[in-house]
Order: structure tokens, then sequence, then C-alpha cells
């Protein structure tokens, strides 16, 4: 069975992608009657180096996304995974040289059709008395011994359109740049490991992989790597393909030792995503450095693609200053990635934590009657969420990801452990501030936040009073805070219609003479109705709010959460007498 690809045709997939990038981008021209994108500034090349490239489509952002000052000046592209026609090769070098360049240097990746077609296209530009020169670009450290076909061309071919570029810009001879980047090439690896295969267009994936196996040393076409391992961690394919790519008994190793300085490139082979591939730029960085090996200069991201191989490779390029001056040069590229001109061994990759403000010694004191009232409240709350686990997770998976109970579980034990440690804080706004910082960092999910950021504002007005006035306050500045930060309102189907409802029943408290346990008892049987009611409504906030209401027919987990905890409360201050 053929993979799913958005496409217009399977035949003209590679001209409907070229045509894109340069509809995109007005530094680029595409050549007519031939799938060849060119600066559009080609007579400001005159008197210098033209550099050309291509290949297969399928490796994008290569070539095409690496025109520009200062890198490439034009590539050919041929269809998905094809070597591109000698006529359009030959069309480009013609209309660089009449552009007035000073010869064409052709880069070309180490594959049998690429070298065959740049190579006939070179001798036939010659016959024409262009000056052209042609390096075939082998940067695979795949193979441990020699192949008659030599390495085959990966991403380090990048570099070498940027060292060429950049020698390029500076007005240096064709003989020079062949010589230089020549010279460069020699000192590269790359070695790739993916996840499973692509699929070209139109096709089935080009080989299978057990879930339980990697492949490691795979090209760029889709084709079997040198050997499959056992998945395993990211830190550990790493240090496998270090330990490949540098093992001196590897005819196609990369040379670094103890001292050595390289540019790391972690290439993204299409399909993995950004959350791996930071992952493994960190384990590279990490296990290179280390064996005291210092990284100059660290690329990551997409830059030679296999289609949507879920898949990485490595790129070492052992680096001197007059190298890494030709790396940081200014290019106008569109695919080549900001990056720092400094080395990244040796910096400083954390700050300390900004102090903790320090603590009132009469908010934060513990003991007495108001720490026992408090921590038997909260016990009882805890008690309360964890019988609720599961019911709460039912009703969740109506309307979310099923995860309710077990986030307001976590808050709970959180609190639990939090109790163990001490006594809580004896004033209500520390203790309401101690409670908003313990379930941000605990209890997480958008509850995590709400709860944190009521409790946050509630214990505002608790810092001047304490009488049941200040508490009804409290319970307002919390629903305000919910509301402009959350979204939602009454009657929107969420935690916020149960909270709305005990809010509404304790403005009671800031009457003369208000008593705790009756207003607290109506606020409680509101909040039950309240989260009863969100059955018939239709959700407007949260992630219910994207589920069909026909299929809502079941209270709101969050509401019925805050109706049981407020329930809790009351329950125990009932028994403390109170």
């Amino acid at each position: 069975m053929t993979s799913k690809k958005l496409l217009n045709s399977v035949v003209g997939c590679a001209d409907d992608a070229l045509a894109g990038l340069v509809a995109c981008n007005p530094g680029l021209q595409l050549l007519q009657g031939h799938r060849v994108a060119l600066r559009s500034d080609l007579d400001s090349l005159k008197g210098r180096v033209a550099l050309l490239s291509g290949g297969g489509s399928g490796h994008e952002p290569a070539h095409a996304g690496f025109i520009g000052k200062g890198m490439l000046t034009g590539v050919i592209a041929g269809a998905v995974f094809t070597s591109p026609a000698v006529g359009s090769i030959l069309a480009a070098i013609r209309a660089v040289t009449q552009a007035g360049t000073a010869g064409t240097l052709l880069i070309v990746k180490n594959y049998t059709g690429d070298r065959l077609n740049f190579g006939l296209a070179c001798e036939q530009a010659r016959a024409e008395g262009i000056p052209v020169e042609m390096v075939v670009i082998g940067d695979d450290s795949a193979f441990t011994v020699l192949k008659k076909a030599g390495r085959r061309g990966l991403c380090g071919t990048v570099l070498i359109h940027k060292v060429a570029g950049a020698l390029a810009e500076a007005g240096m001879g064709l003989e020079e740049i062949t010589k230089r980047v020549s010279e460069v090439a020699k000192a590269m690896g790359t070695l790739g490991v993916s996840l499973s295969s692509c699929s070209v267009p139109g096709s089935r994936p080009t080989f299978e992989l057990a879930a339980s196996e990697v492949e490691l040393g795979l090209g760029i076409h889709g084709e079997a790597g040198v050997r499959r391992v056992p998945m395993a961690t990211a830190n550990e394919i790493v240090t496998l393909m270090l330990d490949h790519m540098t093992d001196a008994s590897n005819v196609s190793h990369v040379p670094v030792q103890p001292g050595s300085s390289v540019v790391l490139m972690v290439n993204n082979l299409g399909g993995l995503s950004f959350l791996e591939l930071g992952i493994v730029a960190d384990a590279a960085i990490r296990c290179l450095e280390g064996r005291r090996v210092e990284i100059a200069r660290a690329l990551v991201g997409t830059f030679m693609s296999a289609l949507e191989m879920p898949g990485v490779s490595l790129t070492l390029l052992l680096a001197d200053e007059a190298l890494l001056k030709l790396i940081d040069a200014d290019t106008t590229a569109a695919a080549w990635p900001h990056v720092a001109k400094v080395s990244v061994t040796g910096r400083t990759r954390s700050r300390a934590a900004p102090a903790t403000p320090p603590e009132d010694p009469e908010a934060a004191a513990a003991g007495g009657v108001a720490s026992q009232r408090a921590a038997h409240v909260l016990e009882r709350v805890c008690t309360t969420l964890l019988d609720l686990e599961e019911p709460l997770n039912t009703l969740d998976r109506a309307a979310g990801d099923g995860d309710c109970g077990t986030t307001h579980s976590r808050a709970a034990r959180a609190i639990q452990g939090w109790l163990e440690q001490g006594q809580p804080p004896a004033s209500p706004a520390r203790l309401l501030s101690s409670l908003s910082m313990l379930l941000l960092e605990k209890m997480g999910g958008s509850s995590g936040a709400l709860y944190g950021l009521f409790l946050t504002a509630a214990a505002q007005p608790l810092k001047a009073k304490t009488d049941l006035a200040a508490w009804s306050a409290a319970m307002d500045a919390g629903l305000d805070a919910m509301q402009k930060y959350g979204k939602a309102a009454p009657g929107d189907r969420t935690m916020l219609d149960s909270l709305w409802a005990v809010g509404q029943e304790l403005q009671a408290w800031k009457r003369p003479g208000a008593n705790l346990l009756p207003v607290l008892t109506k606020a409680v049987q509101s909040a039950a109705a309240a989260a009863e009611a969100t059955k018939t409504m239709e959700a407007a906030a949260g992630r219910a709010s994207y589920i069909s209401s026909a299929r809502l027919d079941q209270p709101d987990p969050g509401a019925v959460a805050a109706a049981a905890i407020f329930r809790a409360i009351l329950e125990a201050l009932q028994t403390e007498g109170v």
C-alpha cells in the first residue's frame, strides 16, 4: 500500500516543490524549460566563480534552500531520488556563464547517477570552452571497508556548499576553490540512523523495520543501512553513532581525538519531531564534550532529508579558525540557520534561579489551633479527591483525555506529602500561597494552573484581615483571576460553574452577623447543583469545547471535583465543631 502524501500529481511533484520555493523567495528564479533554480541577481556575480549543485528531489531543503549570496548560485533538481538531466545541468552552466561568471564549480554528491550526469555536462561545457570543475563529495562514515563506489554523499555536502560559497564570495578563483573544498571534504564524516523507512510518492516504503529495531548507516534515498541494531535510548544510539564514526579501524572514520575542534551538524532526515531532534543534539554534545572534543559550532535542523524518513544524521567536520571564518561568513540562503559565531563548548548553559523573597516570620509561623484545623481540612480534601480518582477519570473520558481524576489525585498526594513535612502555616494568606505554589509545581495540567491562579489571587485579601468578609473577598478575587486568565465564564461547563455558585453564596459572609457553617452549607449545596447542571450545558471553554454537545451527557469532571472539595471542607469544619 502506498503512503499518503499531499501532492497534485506524482509526476509533477518535483516541479511543484521547486516552483513553490521560488514563489516564496524573491531571490530565486526558475530557468525556463528546466528544473533549475538560480539566484535572481546573477548579474552581480560577474567576475566571480559560480557554484552549482543538485541531485534528486526529496532531500529538501537541499539543495535549492541553500541558494543565495555566500552559498550556491543555482541548483539542478531531478525527479524524486533521481539524478537531474544532463541537458538541464548544461543549461544551468551556460546560464551562469552568460551572466559573466569566472568559471563554474559543480558540487556533486557521490552517487553513480549524479557523477555520470554532472560529469557528462561538465565535459560538454568544457568542450564549449567554459571553465568548469567538479568536486565529488563522499562523507558517509557507515562502511568500515572501502567500497569500489566510494563513500556516499550525505548531509556534509551542505557544509561544502557553505565553505565554497564563502570562498567564491571572497573572490577566490576556480582552481583554488576546488582545491580548498576537496581538502575540507576529507576531514568530514556523516552517519545516519532511522526508526523506519520513507516512501517515494506513488510507491511503498523502501524497507521494513521491526518496532524493536533501528537502521544504522543508511543513505538518503531510502536504501537500507549497514546493519540493524536494537531500539535503545537516544543517549545509547548517539553514543553508538559517534563510536562508529570515530573508530580508527573504520576506513571512513573521522579522525577526531581529545582536543579536536569540530563543527557538529544534527540533521533531521525528514520525519523526526523537533523534540527528538533536541534530545539527540543534547546527547551528541554531551558525548563529544565527555571525550574532550570541542564543539566549535553546532547546527541543528533539517538540512538534507530523505522525504518523511523518521531519522537523524550526525556530521562531524574537523575545523580550525580559518575554516570557522568560512562557516561564519554571511549568507542569504534561506535554509542556512542563524548560527552563533562562538564556540558551543565552554559556555555557561544555566543561570542560578532567582532567590525566593524572604518570608514574614509571622506569616510563615505554624502551630496552634489554626494550623491543626488547616491540616485536618486539607487531609479531608485529599481523601475525598483520592476516592474520586476513577469516577472523575470516567467522566473526563467523554470530554477530554481521561485524566481529570489522576490530576486531582496527584494534587492530593502532593498536599499529603507537604503535610508530612510539618504543620501548615497558621496565616490564611500564607497557607493559600503555599498551596498555590505546590499545585503549580505538582498538580500539572490546566487544573493545576487554574487552582494556582485562584489560590494566589485569593490569598491577597487575607493579608490584611481574616474575618468572614475577607474570606468572601478572597473567593471573589480567586474567581476574577480564573475568569481573566482562563477565559471561562459561568455557564461554560467548567469547574468555574461550581466555584461561581460557591462565590455567590459566600456573599452572605459580608453581612453583619453572618455565620460560618450555615452559609457554607448552602454554598456546598449550590456547588453540587451547579456541577449537576453542567450535564445540560454546551461546553464553551476547555478541551470539552471541541467535542460535540451531543456526546456530553455527563457532568463536567472539573465542576464535580470543585464541588467535592468544598463539601470536604464543610465536613471537616463540622467535625471540628467550628
